[in-house]
């Protein structure tokens, strides 16, 4: 029986021959590919900038840097995301704090964030950034969260490491609302590059300080140097950046991914109402469906009802070859967290749906017949 994983790159014989033309090219890295990648992401996604890095969690870490994020900052973000959401803020100096999730979408609570705030105002502890996860590939509230950056004063750094392709009130993630947005292209994710990251954003500035942060505060641009180049060679370190830049390799891969962006994106919606009328008559709650967005469908991930032992028909989902996975351990439950003061109970609707979640196969290329037997051994094991 054939092992079916919880999700699985597409790769074509056009993806393999953009890669191998770059192998056969003057350009492994720092080549024409990187720029053109950028370019076409930014075109999809209908913003202004579009700065590749080598992964998201680099992404997040520069953009926090660009947005003013460092010692003294504070960073909120939400507790129902992979490490690199809070860690970024970290690798920064500051200090990160985290608002606890609508258990519908499974994003940020826009009320609990509302509340903070105005904690957080009268305490004199208001976050310069706060960082909204698309999780699963859901967008998240932006505009409320947009309301209250303007009312309180954050910047909105949008992590959609889940969400390429996903739109919000009629437009791309990535275009609006946020200051800056990050995405991943992981091999799990909607867009490969193997690994691979990118920032979107509309403001000139911020992407300039982008660009210098993923290469080592370095310009070869006079105009943002401070003394007279010597000669054609001449390059000046502006910053204390980093080696954070994406490879030909990756872009060409990226770039030939994006060209099958709305198939990948159809066929994961097609599976994901599909999963949705299979397990209507069982006892899991469902992903939420919004009427003003449409989710990547990055994962499909299903609560069991109360009562259920979440261990055990995960163990079963295992045991008959089905590669289902939870996400996420939420992140102050930690060590590392919880040595920073963090404590169970702090966040519950995080807690809640982490002790019943499991998420299931979903991949472009899954069959109807590999969904049917998942569907079933989840069945059996519901009893």
């Amino acid at each position: 029986m054939a092992f079916i994983p919880y999700s699985r790159q597409q790769i074509t014989d056009d993806d393999i021959a953009a890669v191998t033309a770059v192998l056969r090219s003057e350009f492994l890295t720092q080549g024409p590919a990187v720029p053109a990648f950028e370019r076409a992401f930014a075109d999809v996604h209908q913003v202004k900038h579009a700065i590749a890095v080598g992964n998201a969690t680099e992404g997040l870490h520069i953009a926090c840097l660009a947005l003013g994020v460092g010692p003294g900052a504070r960073v909120w973000t939400s507790p129902n995301s992979f490490l690199a959401s809070a860690n970024c803020a970290l690798y920064c100096g500051a200090t990160i704090d985290f608002v606890d999730i609508d258990p519908h979408t499974r994003n940020m609570s826009v009320v609990a964030l509302a509340a903070k705030l105005e904690a957080a105002r009268t305490a004199g502890t208001l976050p310069q950034v706060v960082i909204p996860v698309d999780f699963a590939g859901l967008p998240t509230d932006l505009r409320e969260i947009r309301t209250l950056a303007d009312r309180y004063g954050f910047r909105i750094l949008q992590d959609a490491s889940h969400a390429t392709g996903a739109r919000y009130l009629g437009a791309p993630v990535g275009s609006a609302w946020a200051d800056a947005t990050v995405f991943s292209f992981h091999a799990v994710k909607i867009v490969t590059t193997a690994e691979g990251g990118l920032v979107t954003t509309q403001d000139d500035a911020l992407a300039r300080e982008l660009q210098l942060l993923r290469s080592h505060g370095m310009t070869r641009d006079a105009a943002l140097m401070d003394g007279t180049p010597d000669g054609p060679w001449y390059y000046e370190q502006q910053r204390l950046g980093y080696n954070f830049r994406m490879t030909d390799l990756q872009a060409a891969l990226g770039l030939s991914q994006l060209k099958r962006l709305d198939d990948m994106h159809a066929k994961r919606a097609a599976r994901a109402e599909r999963y949705d009328a299979l397990l209507a008559d069982l006892p899991v709650k469902r992903p939420a469906r919004l009427a003003d967005r449409v989710s990547a469908w990055h994962l499909y991930a299903i609560e069991l009802s109360r009562g259920h032992d979440r261990r055990a028909v995960f163990e079963a989902l295992r045991a008959a070859e089905i590669g289902v996975n939870v996400h996420y351990i939420p992140i102050h439950t930690q060590p590392h967290y919880q040595r920073l003061g963090f404590k169970r109970g702090d966040f519950p609707a995080a807690e809640a749906y982490y002790a019943q979640a499991i998420s299931l196969p979903l991949f472009p290329e899954m069959t109807e017949a590999e969904q049917d037997r998942v569907v079933a051994v989840l069945r059996a094991a519901l009893g």
